[in-house]
């Protein structure tokens, strides 16, 4: 969003704004942003004043009554009619069962009907707590059984407050007055539209969407699109299949007046992708030329993290009345064929207006949150801080490392250093908006320490490798990077992510003779034993390492210097001179 006194973070806003909705109902106090760590990494304890309701549990635990079953297969089939804002439609939900249980939960927004709920043949019971449904099977389904209900429902979902941040159906009008729909669900989950099993850590193998809409509109979703029959009653069913895992709030419908135009991606083995807009038709030229930073950036993309992760489904991108969201396969886009975030630069450096940021952060989505996931809404800092750092490798890889690296530093003015990137677990709750800006110039300041850039990007690809199409969190991926990196920066990992304040190096310079100079440094931070090393520039334009730790140390550097230099744009916490 932007204010046009400024620039209104995105970052910020973007996770502030899913901050304010969820706790709306909640018991609030007059500190918004504090957790308080209790033991290891990932676990807290809200502040006093601080509640989260049942229904926050609801979603956010992996209850016995979730993981007593996996989804591997969705079948959704729906009805969309923009004039009525009305949807009706049923999901086939396809499982296995993990454990013994003759009871489950499922998840669909209250505003909707569920008609009923089927399981071979009979109709189940089943009962409703707000989002929350519980489904009574007549006889125990014992572990590894395999089996498919199906969920009937209907009604007026919820609409679109502020998408994609305050999300649901946006019900918009192009500017021709034709019908313009989209869904975005993130943090709000997709339940918001659809019955599913809502929680990050499931899912599904693969799906289908099958989705009716009115005959002079075009419906776009996930996947590949593999059939198109036209109704006798003047709608039109689009059958699309997703052939991978994905994330519930990604599965999204796109409705409106969409020509399409395609190119083709070479990847380096030789494989083509053919890469696929839908754009309004009235758009068809801007788009033609935006979109042509696209393939570029797949080549970058590649080089660094490997081929595209969804090759199988197809490349498409879908313009949107919302700004953009990383939907998978049907990656939004609405920045209005402007280059930087709406026309403005969040580095405030001008390397951000050189390219379309929602092209270049969505698509880097694919590998960080859709292919590499987390599992629970609190750790999204796996998705959001190693795509926004993506933004400056792409800049990297097309325009050289030195702008590149202003460009990651300048995105510092978008940090609020106010909450810890990683919120409360099992309450469907987020962490602070810095994961974005903070958590790209945590992983540019650990590069920097690492100060082996080809241990570094082979890093990078090992996790797009290793845990391509698979959910990970905190401790595991932190404990998968310190094994490939052979140093533990758990010190360094839990300072950035689980408290609010930078750490910070103080320092002190006293002559020592004509040509000397004494330095004395140490870490102030919130984590014990932070001791990270870093390289300062002397005065004879000399890059030295110094070894900070929480005591003073002291050293001599080989020239008269009057202030400490750090390596230029290298990292991202405070320095400051202390008192004699």
């Amino acid at each position: 969003m932007i204010d046009n006194s400024g620039l209104f973070n995105f970052y910020f806003f973007k996770n502030m704004a899913h901050f304010f909705l969820k706790f709306s109902p909640h018991t609030w106090v007059t500190s918004m942003w504090g957790w308080v760590l209790v033991l290891g990494l990932g676990t807290f304890t809200p502040l006093k004043g601080q509640t989260y309701t049942r229904q926050d549990s609801l979603r956010g635990t992996l209850s016995s009554l979730r993981s007593c079953y996996d989804v591997y297969y969705y079948d959704l089939a729906l009805r969309v009619e923009p004039d009525r804002q009305f949807i009706k439609g049923q999901n086939s939900i396809y499982f296995e069962a993990k454990a013994d249980f003759t009871r489950l939960q499922i998840d669909l927004f209250a505003n909707l009907e569920i008609l009923n709920i089927v399981f071979e043949g009979r109709t189940l019971s089943f009962s409703r707590e707000g989002n929350a449904t519980f489904v009574d099977f007549p006889q125990t389904i014992p572990k590894g059984q395999r089996g498919t209900f199906v969920v009937y429902y209907l009604g007026k979902p919820r609409v679109a407050v502020d998408a994609p941040w305050d999300g649901g159906f946006s019900w918009a009008k192009d500017q021709k007055g034709r019908p313009w729909v989209g869904v975005s669900c993130e943090g709000l989950g997709a339940s918001v539209w659809w019955p599913n099993k809502d929680h990050l850590s499931e899912e599904p193998d693969s799906m289908r969407i099958a989705c009716e809409v009115p005959s002079a509109l075009r419906c776009i979703a996930n996947g590949r699109l593999v059939k198109e029959e036209k109704l006798a009653d003047n709608f039109t069913r689009y059958d699309w299949r997703v052939g991978y895992p994905i994330n519930n709030y990604n599965v999204t419908l796109n409705i409106g007046h969409y020509v399409q135009f395609s190119e083709v991606y070479v990847a380096q083995d030789g494989d083509s992708l053919a890469l696929d807009y839908y754009v309004l038709d009235y758009n068809l030229e801007k788009a033609r030329k935006q979109f042509a930073q696209t393939s570029p950036m797949l080549a970058c993309y590649e080089k660094y993290f490997g081929k595209y992760p969804f090759w199988n489904d197809g490349f498409g991108m879908v313009e949107t009345p919302y700004l953009g969201m990383e939907h998978q396969g049907a990656i939004a886009y609405g920045n209005q064929y402007k280059n930087g975030y709406l026309g403005y630069d969040l580095s405030g450096t001008g390397i951000g207006l050189r390219f379309d940021y929602i092209i270049i952060h969505e698509v880097g989505h694919e590998y960080w949150g859709n292919s590499v996931s987390c599992q629970d809404h609190a750790e999204l800092w796996i998705h959001e801080s190693f795509c926004t750092y993506t933004e400056s490798l792409y800049a990297e890889c097309m325009y050289g490392q030195a702008d590149a690296f202003r460009y990651v530093m300048g995105l510092s003015s978008n940090v609020r250093n106010q909450a810890p990137i990683v919120g409360p677990l099992e309450v469907n709750s987020e962490g602070s908006g810095d994961m974005y800006a903070k958590g790209a110039l945590m992983l540019h300041t650990l590069r920097n320490v690492v100060n082996d850039d080809e241990k570094w990007f082979s890093l990078l690809k090992g996790i797009t490798t290793d845990f391509k199409l698979k959910n990970t969190n905190t401790k595991e991926l932190i404990a998968y990077i310190n094994q490939k990196l052979g140093q533990d920066y758990g010190y360094f990992f839990k300072q950035y992510l689980y408290y609010p304040r930078l750490p910070v190096l103080e320092y002190r310079l006293s002559p020592k003779g004509k040509d000397k100079t004494w330095l004395e440094h140490r870490w102030q931070a919130d984590v014990p034993g932070f001791a990270l090393p870093v390289q300062i520039q002397t005065k004879n334009g000399e890059l030295e390492w110094i070894y900070p730790t929480a005591k003073w140390q002291k050293i001599e550097l080989p020239a008269s210097d009057s202030k400490l230099i750090l390596k230029p744009n290298a990292y991202y916490f405070e320095l400051k001179l202390a008192q004699p």
